[in-house]
């Protein structure tokens, strides 16, 4: 009989990986548009990089064939390619409108959680849910 383990892993963050056409446009816009950190580029000429605000992360690879993103809405109409979790999504829509971002659906409540959803330069369609009660 296999034995329990002592303890479990905790899972810390998760940071989806997404194919872009150009990692620099992209960076940019998810700096500039988003609102999101630039981290460094990876590789030369740049292919890779992390972006990060506050605590989530988001991974961008540029593909060499094009076009690398297909959105996952090209599938199934109803799909996302990403979901962030905020603490106050009516500021966000404020701050992204501002920054020029194309939101698809403005904050409105979704089963009970007030959402948005925001297309980036790429066509992937990203869903910012607000978080009652944060911080815990």
């Amino acid at each position: 009989m296999p034995q329990e383990p002592e303890h479990e892993a905790v899972f810390l963050e998760a940071a989806p990986f997404l194919l872009v056409d150009d990692v620099v446009k992209s960076g940019k816009y998810w700096r500039d548009v988003l609102g999101f950190n630039l981290g460094r580029y990876f590789g030369n000429p740049p292919g890779f990089t992390i972006m990060q605000r506050n605590s989530a992360r988001v991974m961008l690879r540029q593909a060499p064939a094009q076009p690398a993103a297909i959105t996952n809405t090209s599938k199934l109409r109803e799909a996302l390619d990403l979901y962030i979790w905020v603490s106050d999504v009516t500021a966000l829509a404020d701050e992204l409108k501002r920054r020029g971002a194309d939101i698809v659906n403005p904050p409105e409540l979704e089963d009970g959680r007030r959402e948005m959803l925001v297309r980036d330069l790429n066509g992937y369609l990203i869903c910012f849910g607000e978080v009652r009660g944060w911080p815990y």
